[in-house]
């Protein structure tokens, strides 16, 4: 069963079948998803996003040394037992590792997280000293 019509009228069926074919071989999974990430800056804090949906909060762990922030989820791969025989499988949410470099801006003492709906949020709050300071009138004496 086709899901899409195949792109390339000028090849061959059998030709394309066989360039485009996984041979349904299993190779380890060595490599590890990267999740996407959205950064935002505000003037009290830096707020990073992770989408990383089918985890639970305690699948995580989040570090910070030397200035580094390290967020990671390792999980084993589990062979699961179906009816039915995949030709393709590309869901992979096993495991993950990012890193982050400090600004010096941040007080890593305070660094707080939090996981719902699919998505880490980790809040790095800024040290008093970096959030902008409002404005002061000076009277002339």
């Amino acid at each position: 069963m086709n899901l899409i019509r195949k792109q390339t009228p000028f090849f061959p069926s059998l030709i394309d079948d066989f360039i485009n074919n996984d041979w349904n071989v299993k190779v380890p999974s060595l490599s590890t998803s990267m999740p996407a990430v959205n950064i935002k800056e505000l003037d009290s804090q830096f707020e990073i996003e992770l989408a990383v949906p089918g985890k639970r909060k305690d699948d995580f762990e989040i570090e910070v040394e030397n200035g580094i922030l390290s967020i990671s989820s390792t999980e084993e791969e589990k062979q699961l037992n179906e009816n039915g025989k995949f030709t393709r499988r590309e869901f992979s949410y096993t495991s993950f590792r990012r890193s982050f470099t400090l600004p010096d801006s941040v007080d890593p003492t305070k660094i707080d997280a939090s996981y719902k709906e699919g998505v880490l949020q980790v809040l790095l709050p800024k040290h008093k000293e970096a959030q902008p300071q409002p404005k002061k009138l000076i009277k002339i004496r």
